[in-house]
């Protein structure tokens, strides 16, 4: 499917995107609000709800399983991690797969979601508030069909946002207002920047250990803040890699993770790439 068939997808429009540009602004406005409420134990609930939308969400689940099917869980701890990746909210699976899988399919050329070509701003955050793209949207049914087939992910497509509720009314109920918006708005907002940075400044800062045809780089500092997924250019030279760090000093938590499953014997087909390249290894646990 050729570049230019597909600009449509994803192009930019004048037209501000209200909804979300009000969720972005009331989102960071409580998470403004949330230095006024500091706690040690709601720096705690922080962590914790980072970890689970984050690293088990967002990095291990919607990223390196469902969209690039690095390794296998059974289905019951699929979706599992499904719903900790709403926690983050960056929408639902078919939406973050959809447009991830766009995003390598056309990387830096016409019609990528978010290239920083288009601009440092347009792929940080400006294609979410102009683009055409929007969370539903029948175009990007073509790039995720195998999650259009599971009835449980078109249903957590549509109701993304309820497991993120439920979490908050939780916090509220043991934290009050110091966890809700310290487990929450703050940590969904932090969240959203170590995201888009992954979709920014790793496609404009860093080195690179593979000449592959785009400008992806290996961005330390993102690395850190994102667990692994700052390893950009190692991840976009072998996708299907569960280990984005290829090189002994690229840490790679969101990978120790995927390893800590496979000890426990509940992920299987861990597909692992190195920097000498050639066929991937296949660890099973």
């Amino acid at each position: 499917m050729q570049a230019d068939a597909q600009h449509f997808v994803q192009s930019k429009s004048k037209a501000l995107n209200f909804s979300f540009a009000a969720v972005l602004t009331l989102m960071h406005v409580g998470a403004i609000a949330a230095l006024f409420y500091f706690k040690w134990s709601a720096v705690g609930a922080f962590l914790v709800m980072w970890v689970i939308a984050q690293n088990i969400g967002i990095a291990m689940s919607y990223h390196r399983l469902l969209t690039h099917r690095g390794y296998v869980v059974p289905k019951w701890l699929e979706y599992t991690m499904a719903i900790c990746s709403t926690m983050a909210m960056q929408g639902g699976p078919i939406y973050w797969v959809a447009v991830h899988r766009l995003h390598h399919q056309l990387t830096d050329k016409p019609g990528d979601p978010h290239s920083p070509r288009d601009g440092v701003w347009w792929s940080h955050v400006g294609w979410i508030l102009y683009g055409t793209l929007h969370n539903g949207d029948p175009a990007l049914a073509r790039y995720a069909p195998d999650l259009i087939r599971d009835r449980f992910y078109v249903w957590l497509s549509r109701f993304h946002l309820v497991p993120l509720a439920l979490a908050g009314g939780v916090l509220y109920y043991f934290g009050g207002w110091s966890w809700l918006l310290w487990g929450i708005p703050l940590r969904v907002v932090l969240g959203w920047h170590t995201t888009w940075l992954v979709n920014s400044a790793t496609h404009l800062w860093g080195y690179r250990n593979f000449d592959t045809r785009d400008d992806s780089r290996n961005n330390v500092l993102v690395a850190i803040i994102s667990g692994g997924e700052g390893w950009h250019n190692n991840h976009h030279a072998h996708p299907v890699s569960a280990t984005h760090g290829m090189a002994w000093y690229e840490i790679d938590v969101n990978y120790w993770g995927i390893r800590l499953l496979g000890f426990l014997g509940l992920a299987k087909k861990i597909k692992v790439q190195g920097l000498k390249g050639g066929p991937a290894k296949v660890l099973h646990g």
